[in-house]
């Protein structure tokens, strides 16, 4: 049986795409213009470019049209750490460092060596951590502004596993959950995963409109919402302690359930208090050292209301069973000697000092982002589109993302995420006058 027009149309264009007789960039015909061309039904043509579009070829664009995508770009870029050249400098991913690092690292594998009860490592944990574990890190959450008893905080993989265990334990595949229209994308990854549906919300400024997530639980179940108040992965953005008030009485309105990621929290002085201070019975709080010491070091906290420490504790057995014993007992002896708060002071420094020079080299572009964090959001002019930029750039080693990774809407803004924590600060400049290079020469053309 021959296939039917529209499915020669979406090969012949497809093929055009992949080919390059369609350019990265084209706009292609509207709906109405393809459909009289070729002979076909306006809601046929949708399914065309529908089809394309799910193939990832071309992308819809509200308000400006449907447009052929760069497919040079690596599948999952920004979303999926991938293998990079040697010569890439790379501004997609941050693994912040500072000197001496690896030599704390050595000194602690001897300290650990020596100890009295290296044997008891070799041995099953506790899924949730040893008692005396939980409460080096319930003492370590006080700094965060967070006062919970240890038997409120578990011990997980990393913050991410931390979301998973979260998610595992309190959701079911369907259930609704309130983010930003930009937000982390391994939260992403998660809910797609594990079949949640996201419901965008979108910003108010600097935050988000909690009017329109009032207005979405008056309509829709929503059953949680996952959010970054203090630091906002890619905006930058702090909350208000008036916003986070109002955040947390929307939740009690509707019983919510708050999910808040402080991976980035160590990054600012003197932040509004978590709202799992402000909503304990219904926030679980989550965190780790990935980002204040070593994205190497695994190590995660999730502190929960009472009523849930069981069943995400039966799902880290069913996930990891535990955290590996050497990592968590390096961990909590840098917790307790003072380590990873020098740490933290040391990455505040280094990030002021590098959003400060990604400030200088792309001020004329009016970059977004908070003045100690290790990544910044950059607004593209009109009519440049970030798949070409980005591509631009990887053909110059300089890796970035595009906004799609972040975006949970249909909508997906032209701009750019720079990883600034990544690469010594001389090479980050030059890259950084790079990534102008590219965005002056494309919006000139």
């Amino acid at each position: 049986m021959p296939a039917p027009r529209y499915k020669r149309v979406v090969d012949t264009m497809a093929a055009d795409i992949r080919s390059g007789r369609l350019a990265s960039g084209t706009r292609l015909p509207t709906h109405r213009q393809l459909a009289a061309t070729e002979g076909l039904a306006l809601v046929t043509a949708s399914r065309v470019y529908a089809e394309l579009e799910g193939m990832g070829l071309v992308s819809g664009e509200p308000g400006r049209g449907t447009f052929v995508r760069e497919t040079a770009l690596p599948p999952g870029q920004g979303i999926d750490q991938q293998a990079v050249a040697a010569d890439m400098v790379d501004l997609t991913f941050n693994y912040p460092a500072v000197p001496g690092q690896a030599d704390l690292l050595r000194h602690a594998l001897r300290q650990l060596a020596s100890a009295g009860d290296l044997e008891s490592l070799l041995r099953y944990q506790p899924h949730g951590g040893r008692p005396h574990e939980r409460s080096v890190v319930a003492r370590h959450l006080r700094r965060r502004g967070l006062t919970v008893g240890a038997d409120q905080v578990l011990i997980v993989n990393g913050a991410q596993h931390g979301l998973a265990v979260t998610v595992m334990a309190t959701l079911q595949p369907g259930d609704v959950v309130a983010v930003d229209s930009l937000t982390y994308p391994g939260f992403k990854v998660l809910a797609d995963t594990l079949h949640l549906e996201l419901a965008p919300l979108p910003a108010a400024g600097a935050a988000t409109d909690l009017d329109a997530l009032a207005q979405l639980c008056s309509t829709r179940r929503v059953r949680a919402i996952y959010t970054m108040p203090t630091l906002h992965n890619p905006m930058g953005w702090v909350s208000t302690t008036h916003h986070r008030q109002q955040l947390v009485a929307i939740a009690r309105r509707y019983g919510l359930l708050i999910m808040e990621d402080a991976a980035y929290a160590f990054l600012v002085d003197e932040p509004p208090p978590p709202l799992a201070a402000l909503a304990p019975e219904a926030t679980i709080y989550v965190s780790g050292l990935s980002k204040s010491v070593s994205t190497g070091l695994r190590i995660g906290f999730v502190s929960a209301p009472a009523s849930l420490v069981s069943s995400i504790e039966r799902v880290i057995r069913a996930t990891t069973w535990n955290t590996p014993a050497v990592m968590t007992a390096i961990a909590c002896q840098w917790l307790q000697d003072g380590t990873v708060a020098r740490l933290e002071t040391h990455k505040r420094d280094d990030a002021w000092l590098r959003q400060t020079l990604a400030r200088d080299v792309l001020s004329e572009l009016k970059p977004v982002g908070h003045r100690s964090s290790y990544f910044l959001w950059l607004p593209l002019p009109e009519d440049v589109r970030a798949d070409l930029v980005a591509t631009a750039l990887a053909a110059k080693h300089v890796s970035v993302s595009t906004a799609e990774p972040f975006a949970t809407s249909s909508h997906v803004p032209h701009a750019i995420r720079l990883a600034l924590g990544s690469t010594d600060p001389d090479t980050l400049r030059q890259a950084l006058l790079e990534v102008k290079r590219v965005i002056d020469a494309r919006t000139h053309l």
